[in-house]
């Protein structure tokens, strides 16, 4: 293997702040859903769900993501009413209780415009802010966002995803949003991006995509990167998704390892012991 990527330190501006990225940041997730892939109805009550993301502040996330609707392969969309329902009482509670940075991951500008009114910071968007009233809803509250390569959606993503480069061809897709994004009132400085493991590829797809992840570095702006618990280390190790920690922390380590700057986690505790280490190795300048 290369001699690992020592990625230059990036500022992320949000909401209420700046995330100064000289080490590598987590991502506490947390799904306040029935169906999510991996803890789908485990946090669907809310007073359960502000507990636990206490928890991952606590056990040091860096950022906590609240999600209402799964985006799991095959899932189907819900209203934004229900969507909104799930993650308010979420949102309030942990803006309340908690400095950590809070994000909305939505694909619907009327969830953003709420959730960042709530007390979220940055919009998770599944569509990479396609949607012109996402970006406007972005633009005039300040926040961050993330920009995240999907193929399709998900109920499709998966049917017979293919590439004929899949590092340049996510890498072009995202230079193209952070463009149309930025000319739509989003400062380049408030944008992350993810390569999207999971959505839209293929077991291989995937594993190319984190050999190639310093591929992303050129766009000059903090990489994201999700591979907690997906179906992929089950796929080649085995094991349920809640039996998949080892191989997330191998995936996430190796990711760091080529260039990225967050890792979104299921287990926080585990995780962040594990980027303090890799830090301490020198994965960061």
């Amino acid at each position: 293997m290369d001699a690992p990527l020592m990625p230059r330190t990036l500022t992320w501006k949000h909401l209420t702040g700046e995330i100064v990225l000289k080490r590598t940041h987590v991502m506490g997730v947390l799904n306040v859903t029935p169906d999510s892939f991996s803890d789908g109805g485990r946090y669907l009550d809310p007073d359960v769900a502000l507990l636990h993301g206490l928890e991952m502040a606590d056990d040091g996330a860096d950022i906590i993501d609240v999600g209402g609707e799964s985006t799991r392969p095959g899932s189907d969309p819900i209203p934004a009413e229900e969507e909104w329902k799930r993650v308010r009482p979420v949102l309030e509670g942990l803006a309340q209780r908690s400095d950590v940075p809070l994000s909305i991951d939505t694909r619907k500008s009327e969830v953003a415009a709420k959730a960042l009114r709530a007390g979220a910071s940055i919009v998770n968007d599944v569509t990479a802010l396609r949607d012109p009233k996402m970006v406007q809803v972005v633009a005039r509250a300040g926040a961050g966002a993330i920009l995240l390569h999907m193929r399709g959606e998900p109920k499709t993503m998966q049917e017979r995803p293919e590439y004929r480069n899949v590092v340049d061809e996510i890498r072009s897709f995202l230079e193209e949003r952070i463009s149309k994004v930025a000319a739509g009132g989003v400062p380049r400085e408030a944008l992350a991006v993810d390569p999207g493991i999971g959505f839209g590829k293929t077991v291989e797809h995937n594993l190319q995509l984190l050999r190639g992840l310093d591929g992303l570095a050129s766009l000059d702006r903090p990489i994201v990167v999700g591979v907690s618990r997906k179906s992929f280390i089950g796929n080649i190790a085995g094991g349920e998704p809640d039996e998949r920690l080892p191989g997330s922390l191998v995936a996430a380590t190796f990711a760091v390892l080529r260039g990225a700057h967050i890792v979104r986690a299921h287990d926080v505790y585990e995780t962040v012991q594990a980027m303090r280490i890799i830090d301490a190795l020198g994965s960061h300048a």
